[in-house]
């Protein structure tokens, strides 16, 4: 199921599902947008602030079901993450969302709604950067704006060329692409909304994370065999994920080599999407195929329509 293709004048729905963020910044990211040429509607509670939350659950909830049942509202874009997403699951309507096709962006927090919605309604969603995220960044907006508006088409997702990617191991594998952020992922086993990674092509980021944490949500992967069974995996960007000094620690390398490099699957790292600039916008559900060697993602069908 796809959402329709972003168009100049269509119209933005901004929500704020999980921590709050700063008003001046939702107010730049609104004049920015309508100066791309797109109409900005408000969520009823994007300003709102509860402890680490911005707002109360069920008004965080109503704002995403809100944005699907309103017809003038062309995309759905979050505007930051932090924590509180997963909160929100038990008051979503699914049947809802399946009736009312449309895109659906954001990272991080934003992780658990991407490969849900893709998971429970079969809809392609987006790994983008949040409307906060820094968009005049030229090739995190090249990316993020050609998806929307030209992802009609089958299409290569690669770095530019300034940034190299690392095959891990050598080889393709076709999949639907799931993933997202590392701790999101490892917070949804053993639970309702467990991600289901069999037959899938795998991406995953994370920041702020030091690497014996790593090796612990990777552990709890491989516990759980969602890493055996997935066809391919793709590495992003993990920021601030290293230490001062390793006299006490793996490096994150080592830790990736321990966990991953003998997996025996098509991989690779560098993909430049994450917490980290340039940020290339991924379509959550689509069919792709990776090539390891050279870092490329092959996405074999229309991701809007």
């Amino acid at each position: 199921m796809l959402g329709k293709r972003l168009c100049i004048g269509d119209t933005i729905g901004l929500i704020s599902p999980a921590s709050p963020e700063n008003v001046v910044a939702i107010k730049n990211a609104i004049i920015f947008l309508k100066n791309q040429g797109f109409n900005i509607v408000e969520g009823k509670h994007l300003y709102d602030k509860w402890g680490y939350l911005a707002g109360k659950d069920k008004d965080r909830a109503s704002d995403i079901m809100e944005m699907f049942e309103d017809d003038k509202v062309d995309m759905i874009l979050c505007v930051r993450g932090g924590y509180g997403s997963s909160r929100l699951l038990p008051y979503l309507d699914f049947d809802i969302i399946k009736k009312n096709p449309k895109i659906f962006a954001g990272f991080s927090d934003i992780t658990v709604f991407l490969n849900l919605f893709y998971e429970k309604c079969g809809l392609t969603t987006f790994h983008s950067p949040m409307g906060t995220s820094n968009l005049e960044d030229i090739e995190t907006f090249k990316s993020f704006m050609y998806t929307f508006m030209e992802g009609y088409n089958p299409y290569i997702i690669k770095n530019s060329s300034a940034f190299e990617t690392n095959c891990i191991t050598s080889g393709t594998a076709q999949g639907d692409l799931i993933g997202g952020n590392l701790s999101l992922i490892c917070s949804s086993l053993g639970t309702p909304y467990e991600i289901n990674t069999r037959g899938k092509i795998l991406f995953i980021e994370d920041v702020g994370e030091a690497p014996y944490k790593i090796d612990r949500m990777l552990t709890q992967l491989l516990l759980a065999k969602k890493l055996q069974e997935c066809t391919g995996i793709i590495l992003g960007q993990f920021k601030n994920c290293d230490l001062p000094h390793y006299e006490r620690s793996l490096t994150l390398e080592e830790v990736f080599q321990d966990r991953l490099y003998n997996l025996d699957i098509p991989m690779f790292s560098g993909l430049c999407s994450g917490h980290d600039y340039p940020k290339l916008t991924l379509p959550i559900g689509a069919k792709v195929k990776m090539d390891a060697e050279s870092g490329s993602i092959n996405v074999m069908e229309a991701v809007v329509e």
